[in-house]
Formats: structure tokens, C-alpha cells, sequence
């Protein structure tokens, strides 16, 4: 029996294999429709090992919240031009749909969930690979949880955070929070969080810096402690300026709303706008 183009539209429509290929999967499966639909997905696992050492640095970035849960989730790509594809970000919305529905712990858990017609998550990105010929991972699922959570999402859908709060919280302040994390990139959200390594590096550079200044030895970690307590300033949320007004810090902010509103979490997922 020929294939017809009216064969070649269903399965691409089912499948979002481009004409071609669906031409030659119906061919070789005598126009039935499931065999073709696997020959298709046999061919994203040829093409998802033959890449699988590619760099995948492009990609689309969303984000969600609901009842004090947020999450971020990444589906990453070689080239932009994949990542503007509406299909990849209709897949990208759907592992983020699953995440919220389902608020796995892990990315692998996410990934062994089920979409609408019970196939992995997993299972529906290789199939993408074999579409695009290009390398795909779930680059980033993130999330966090509070008493209320947001999120936000730059345009282009290669930035977006999440926060945390402790109390319910107006949605313009919990935005205006979201986007301080966006422009401000925070390593933490308060000192006492700033990881070990990072404290001991910087208080290295500060002492380096001191000591080609000419700073007697004895006045080194002085000078260091000094420049650590500014770099906490810049880079743990509370601390920070906050962008809509530069006099008061993130912290002084959220206490104009209320004596104990505070942040309990945050997460910044970016590709390629840093």
C-alpha cells in the first residue's frame, strides 16, 4: 500500500518527526501507524548515543508556583534555534505541569514520571532528539516550599527564580523578591549560609590583595574579615540592596510588611544570559 500524504501528516502530527522521516518510517513499517511511531523512537535513541558527548548549553527555562510550592525546570538543547521551537517549549511546560502535580525530590524521579499518555518523561525528550538531531537533557529541576512561594520567569525563557517565604506574602513584594534574585544573582540568603569554600576564598583574596598593597602581615585577616562582612552585603539576599530602592536592603523590605516576614529559600536556573 503507498503512503500518502495524508499518512505522512498523522504521523507527524503524532509523532513531530519532520515529513521525510515519517515518510520513510511509514514505508518501512507498511503504513502501520505504531510500528512507524517506534522505528521514530528507535531512531531518538540512536541519535541521543551517537550526541551524547555534546555540549548541550541552549535550552528553555520555566517556572511555576501553587500553595507554597515552586519549581524551575530547564530541558536543554544545542542551539537556540531548537530552543524557540514551540514544541520544545510545549515539552519543557509539560515536565514543568508534571513537577508541580507531582513534586518529585530528584531529577531522576522527575524524569521517570509519566506524561499524559504514561510514557516517561525520559522516554518523550529522546524522542525529541531523534526529531531535532540534537542532544537533550533536563538540565535543571529545582524547587522550593514555604508557608507561600513565586516565581518568575524572564522574557526569553533563559532565566528564571523561585522564592521561598515564611508567611504569606503580597504577590507584588514576593515578585519584586524574585526579580532582586534575577538581577542580583545571591550566593545565599543570609551569611551564616554562604558555603565554607567560598568564605575561605574570598578571605584569601582579601588578604593577597592587602598584602601586595603593602599591609603589614599582622593586619591581614582584619582587613580580610572587613572585606568578607562587604562581600555578604553584596551577595546574601537580606543583605543586598534592594534594586527598586537602593536605601534600604532586601531584608529592611520585607520587615515594611511585616516584623517576621522573612526568606526561607531561593533558586536561580539560567543558560546563557549571565
Amino acid at each position: 500500500m503507498a503512503v500518502t500524504m495524508a499518512d505522512i501528516s498523522h504521523l507527524r502530527k503524532m509523532s513531530g518527526a519532520g515529513m521525510m522521516d515519517c515518510k520513510k518510517a511509514l514505508e518501512e513499517a507498511g503504513n502501520d501507524f505504531d510500528k512507524a511511531m517506534e522505528i521514530i523512537r528507535k531512531k531518538g535513541q540512536a541519535v541521543a548515543a551517537k550526541r551524547s558527548d555534546r555540549e548541550a548549553s541552549e535550552g528553555c527555562v520555566l517556572a511555576a508556583e501553587n500553595a507554597g510550592f515552586a519549581a524551575i525546570v530547564a530541558l536543554k538543547c544545542e542551539t537556540d534555534f531548537v530552543a524557540k521551537n514551540e514544541q520544545f517549549v510545549a515539552l519543557t511546560q509539560d515536565i514543568l505541569n508534571v513537577a508541580m502535580s507531582v513534586k518529585p525530590e530528584t531529577v531522576e524521579a522527575l524524569l521517570a514520571s509519566p506524561l499524559a499518555d504514561g510514557r516517561a518523561i525520559q522516554e518523550h525528550i529522546t524522542d525529541r532528539v531523534g526529531v531535532t538531531g540534537e542532544k537533550m537533557e533536563l538540565g535543571f529541576y529545582q524547587f522550593v516550599n514555604g508557608a507561600s512561594a513565586v516565581s518568575y520567569i524572564h522574557p526569553g525563557n533563559k532565566l528564571a527564580t523561585i522564592v521561598a517565604f515564611n508567611e504569606v506574602v503580597d504577590h507584588t513584594v514576593a515578585r519584586d523578591v524574585a526579580m532582586q534574585v534575577a538581577a542580583m544573582n545571591p550566593v545565599a540568603v543570609r551569611s551564616e549560609e554562604v558555603p565554607q569554600n567560598v568564605i575561605d576564598t574570598e578571605m584569601e583574596i582579601a588578604r593577597d590583595k592587602a598584602r601586595q598593597s603593602g599591609k603589614p602581615e599582622n593586619l591581614l585577616d582584619r582587613i580580610a574579615q572587613g572585606a568578607l562582612q562587604k562581600y555578604y552585603k553584596e551577595n546574601t539576599l537580606l543583605q543586598q540592596e534592594f534594586i527598586k530602592d537602593s536605601k534600604i536592603s532586601i531584608e529592611e523590605y520585607l520587615r515594611q510588611q511585616s516584623k517576621t516576614l522573612t526568606i526561607l529559600a531561593f533558586s536561580r536556573v539560567t543558560l546563557n544570559v549571565d
